[in-house]
């Protein structure tokens, strides 16, 4: 009796496991052995490791903590691993370039929100939430030897970026080497069933198959989820400030969605949305029916909006768009940013998180897209310093507030 009761807090419907093993998904390997343990009853320990290259996590990335949010629903354990080691090593993965190593200051900075970001999406309560410089900033010289007979330099060199890197002489260093047996390793300490990732992590989750046979332990299954083009149709990258993070305002974040390539709505609908395949198949055909794509766009908004905030965020969001933008008025409530006088407008814009990077906003400013309310006029200068208050429109769909003291 007590044994079943143990085996019934899994869910086992047939339904869900194809939902999750389906939908969003890129690559199951290996999917015969992952369907059986799903049917299985067992609990499976599932994992997830996100490095904190940055301080927000955008929606793209949140796919992957709501395919987390799947195995969770049918009681599964899930780890949530922060690579606060990892990430000054720095992933090479889909790198063509070599990637600059990150001082632990700046790791500690973005980590700060990094649990409270999470917990929008996954069940922290029921979570392991584990930072992986708890067992790789112990290892030795002798034990990461021993992790180092896992591959050879072949495997290694032959990896599709270091590949395309040494064909036109360009340096790979051996430090880049060292970052997949750091994640494999990862696999070892918390005895992972399933890894997930996104398909740029395939190398790096089936080297933790790898790692983990070297260790004698069982090869966990790997499960990768389709890429989230940026809203620009060009690859997410906050470099690019073509992402929409979970902690965007709902305002700001219903703007960024309304600004949307409209070749993009069906994916988003698929990849950011809990809405049905039918409910999408629908909104496939409208588009291909020659529909307008804002009205569709109105509602994948509003769907994203109400994941991250709620139903009333997410229709105040609709409304002040509507009005903003139809209307041709300035929402009633927008974002406020509160500053010094005489403070940089490029710094005070960034850290409000309008924008992602100063780049991206001296970019805005330079190109007009940036416009005073009061005066309408366009400010121009990267280097204006603020002198008094201002309600600011940035680019097509933004607007912040900002209170100078």
């Amino acid at each position: 009796m007590f044994k079943g009761f143990l085996k019934s807090k899994i869910d086992t419907d047939p339904a869900k496991i194809e939902s999750l093993l389906t939908r969003g998904v890129e690559e199951i390997f290996v999917k015969e052995n992952l369907l059986q343990k799903l049917a299985s009853g067992r609990e499976l320990r599932v994992k997830l490791g996100f490095d904190p290259t940055g301080s927000d996590i955008h929606i793209g990335r949140a796919i992957l903590l709501r395919k987390l949010k799947e195995f969770q629903n049918l009681g599964h354990k899930v780890i949530f691993i922060v690579g606060d080691f990892t990430a000054q090593v720095g992933d090479p993965s889909d790198k063509l370039e070599k990637r600059p190593m990150i001082s632990g200051q700046k790791i500690k900075e973005n980590i700060a929100k990094y649990k409270e970001q999470v917990s929008k999406i996954i069940d922290v309560s029921k979570a392991d939430f584990l930072f992986n410089s708890s067992w790789l900033g112990k290892l030795g010289f002798q034990e990461i030897s021993e992790l180092a007979e896992s591959f050879s330099i072949q495997q290694m060199s032959n990896r599709r970026n270091f590949k395309e890197r040494l064909s036109r002489g360009e340096e790979v260093s051996l430090r880049e080497f060292l970052y997949p047996l750091m994640q494999g390793y990862d696999s070892v300490e918390v005895r992972s069933d399933v890894e997930i990732g996104g398909f740029d992590q395939l190398f790096n989750l089936k080297a933790g198959r790898i790692i983990q046979k070297h260790y004698g332990q069982k090869e966990q299954d790997v499960l990768t989820t389709e890429m989230l083009p940026g809203t620009d149709g060009r690859k997410m990258s906050t470099s690019w400030g073509n992402v929409v993070n979970i902690v965007d305002e709902p305002s700001s974040m219903f703007g960024k969605i309304m600004s949307l390539d409209d070749s993009l709505i069906e994916k988003y609908f698929l990849l950011c949305t809990e809405v049905s395949l039918e409910d999408i198949e629908s909104i496939k055909k409208k588009l291909a029916e020659g529909a307008n794509p804002r009205d569709l766009k109105l509602r994948l908004a509003s769907e994203i909006v109400a994941l991250y905030h709620d139903g009333a965020a997410a229709k105040s969001a609709q409304e002040n768009f509507v009005k903003t933008f139809s209307g041709k008025q300035a929402p009633e409530e927008m974002p406020v940013a509160r500053a010094a006088k005489g403070d940089s407008l490029v710094d005070v814009l960034l850290g409000a998180g309008a924008f992602s990077s100063k780049t991206q906003i001296r970019r805005l400013i330079t190109e007009g897209a940036v416009t005073n309310l009061a005066t309408n006029q366009k400010i121009t200068d990267p280097a204006a310093l603020l002198e008094e208050n201002m309600k600011l429109r940035l680019g097509k769909h933004q607007f912040i507030e900002i209170e100078v003291s």
